[in-house]
């Protein structure tokens, strides 16, 4: 709970950490995971990737993906670059290995680019991948049967300098867009909002959260319309999923309230009305906001 609005953002960014003790259970298996794939693959080598190395991760862990990338030797890439099942071939025997090693899992499934070990705490997606001549690195997509160029290490460079940028702000407020995400059922794509997030605010100070939140909500009306590219430079849209005229229609609306609402707040705000102030930000976040007293 809290009665000024400084407190009641500073319990909110509190509420969206995950605990010590859920990070080391998540390194701690993780690597178990790892130890699994080179006991059976050659693999170059592996690493976390995904919102958690970014560390745009929010709590609860139970509903967060834990993403661990595996560069594998190019024996394995020739082997099934069109033939043997071709990339989702490549990701059935992923699944085989880890299958062998964890039995007792509520279930190891093979989605478009990843195996996904889903614990009774929170899931692990598994990327297979290979190193790309020319930097950055090559994924099965199973669904198209094609490889994917994709560069998560730059993603991490990209995300850690522009919070360096904005004195340590900019993850924080991240997550409290990834909050008013989940509010919103996870209609958007949280790599996208990320992407969103890096647009806007580049070359734009963050004096603060709310009305950085406002800003982020105002200005994403419009950038949510338009082509996303990954920040690595690997081409594509990263919003490519908002494909027909209703999905963009709903969710400029989505924006457009949030937006609303956190005038509302602020509005409240700057006349004294602390407890009303609050209830807009709840409106928009949810119980990850505190309630006002």
């Amino acid at each position: 709970m809290a009665t000024t609005i400084p407190e009641a953002f500073k319990v909110f960014k509190q509420n969206l950490e995950i605990s010590d003790l859920q990070a080391e259970t998540v390194s701690t298996r993780q690597q178990s995971i790892r130890d699994v794939l080179k006991s059976e693959f050659e693999i170059q080598e592996s690493f976390l990737t995904g919102s958690y190395a970014r560390n745009t991760m929010i709590a609860p862990l139970s509903e967060a993906d834990i993403d661990i990338f595996v560069v594998l030797d190019s024996k394995h890439y020739y082997h099934y670059n069109g033939q043997n099942g071709g990339q989702g071939g490549l990701l059935d025997l992923v699944k085989r290995v880890l299958r062998k090693t964890y039995t007792k899992t509520p279930d190891i499934s093979r989605n478009g680019q990843a195996v996904t070990i889903i614990f009774s705490d929170f899931q692990v997606d598994v990327v297979p991948g290979f190193a790309r001549q020319g930097g950055g690195y090559l994924i099965p997509n199973s669904i198209s049967n094609t490889w994917i160029g994709t560069d998560p290490r730059k993603h991490v460079e990209i995300m850690s300098q522009s919070n360096k940028d904005h004195s340590g702000d900019f993850i924080p407020l991240i997550k409290m867009i990834k909050a008013w995400n989940v509010k919103n059922g996870k209609y958007f794509n949280s790599f996208h909002l990320e992407v969103l997030a890096l647009e806007i605010f580049d070359k734009v100070t963050i004096s603060d959260f709310p009305s950085g939140c406002r800003f982020f909500f105002d200005k994403g009306r419009h950038s949510i319309t338009k082509k996303n590219s990954d920040p690595a430079g690997y081409g594509g849209d990263i919003g490519s999923y908002i494909n027909t005229q209703d999905k963009i229609s709903e969710s400029v609306g989505k924006f457009e309230l949030a937006y609303d609402r956190a005038i509302k707040a602020e509005s409240f705000a700057r006349s004294g009305n602390n407890c009303e102030a609050i209830e807009s930000w709840r409106k928009i976040f949810g119980d990850y906001f505190p309630a006002y007293g």
